[in-house]
């Protein structure tokens, strides 16, 4: 059984943040109950590459992030919708939000007056900088986290600097963090009896990923320098061009560089005072990369992969997207789950990333259209066929 079975989450997330969190614990077992504007719901529905699904509501986006989920549509600004989203915060466990600051508390949905209702609730409230502090009401998207956080300014290169990250880092781990904060709340509780509100920001959240950079700075005194495919920490480490394409090495470690020399046939570099030890390799990357270059064009990128792994030395392909997904490893682990989607067909979506052998979780249904589950959902709160249809001939739902 999933650990999460029976763990009730009311999901009022847009986008990604919130849905990347409330997914993770979906996959786990819990009942994400998806609470969304009659409308249009989530932004998310109207965003991909494929038009056709956007006006289903069902963007790429969408599907990405919501498995497991049921949707309900429910009008927070009627009177009626938010006794309905009171009810139902009597029957849950989880309440996660990613509003601005400020918008739960004016609808008189904040955490203080929920946890009257219900003292057990772990309330998440995901924001671009938290719930207070002079940045607290500013606008926040990824890419604006991405500058302030100082991500942009440890990627690129010389050539291309400042640069942002090819996919929403911060709004992902945001989302992380703060299913991690769940887990933790949920675990207090267990303990305790006890319910408790979390702020997690964006910014909070990526800065920690930071870490060897940041205390290369906070405690070396030393600010990034740009270098693009190289690793900061070690050389000959990134990524070199072979015959055929690119591939990436980390001979981080001493022996593991000079095994690197036997392998490419330059074992007079060894004792070269340039790169006879790592911090003096670090000083001469530019010198010694040539001069591995010239080894590696000679063969195509597999066969040194092939040769390099098996001395110890981390390499390997740098692969298109497509082809990365598709990899057998990939394959073997199950990390791409196949769902049939209705009125999109069979799609391919990530399950849970972390495989628990007691408890295991991943897709079992699709993610929903938009409220699919209402009827079910306020059914289960004692309202009967017709004050279903009366909330929904009023837009209430």
């Amino acid at each position: 059984m999933p650990v999460l079975s029976g763990t009730r989450v009311l999901d009022l997330t847009n986008v990604l943040s919130g849905p990347f969190c409330t997914l993770q614990l979906a996959l786990l077992g819990a009942d994400v109950v998806k609470v969304e504007n009659p409308k249009d719901g989530d932004l998310a529905r109207k965003l991909g590459n494929v038009p056709e699904y956007n006006k289903q509501l069902r963007g790429t986006s969408f599907l990405a992030q919501n498995s497991n989920k049921r949707s309900v549509t429910l009008d927070l600004k009627d009177d009626e919708g938010k006794a309905i989203f009171r009810k139902l915060v009597a029957t849950a466990d989880v309440v996660v939000e990613n509003f601005r600051p400020g918008v739960m508390i004016r609808l008189g949905l904040g955490y203080e007056e929920l946890a009257e209702l219900n003292p057990r609730l772990v309330y998440c409230a995901i924001s671009g900088f938290g719930q207070t502090g002079p940045d607290a009401k500013k606008p926040a998207y990824d890419q604006i986290i991405q500058g302030l956080s100082g991500v942009m300014d440890i990627n690129g290169d010389e050539r291309l600097h400042p640069l942002r990250a090819g996919f929403p880092v911060c709004d992902t781990v945001g989302g992380l963090n703060a299913a991690f904060a769940i887990m933790a709340a949920l675990y207090h509780r267990e303990r305790t009896g006890e319910g408790q509100m979390i702020d997690v920001a964006l910014l909070d959240s990526i800065m920690p990923l930071m870490g060897w950079v940041a205390a290369n700075l906070l405690i070396g005194g030393k600010p990034p320098v740009p270098m693009g495919n190289d690793n900061f920490t070690a050389a000959p480490s990134g990524s070199f061009a072979t015959k055929d394409g690119h591939i990436n090495i980390a001979a981080n470690k001493q022996e593991q560089w000079e095994a690197l020399t036997e392998i490419l046939g330059v074992e007079e570099l060894k004792t070269d005072p340039r790169f006879q030890e790592r911090d003096e390799r670090k000083k001469n990357r530019r010198t010694l990369t040539p001069l591995l270059e010239e080894k590696l064009r000679t063969r195509p990128t597999a066969e040194w992969v092939e040769a390099l792994n098996a001395r110890g030395i981390p390499s390997g392909d740098i692969l298109p997207l497509g082809a990365a997904l598709d990899q057998e490893q990939v394959r073997h682990r199950g990390t791409l789950e196949t769902v049939e989607v209705e009125g999109v067909g069979e799609v391919k979506l990530f399950g849970l990333s972390a495989q628990l052998r007691k408890t295991p979780g991943g897709i079992t249904s699709p993610p929903p259209r938009l409220g699919a589950h209402t009827d079910e959902v306020l059914s289960g709160l004692g309202y009967t066929r017709e004050q279903v249809m009366a909330l929904r001939e009023k837009g209430v739902v």
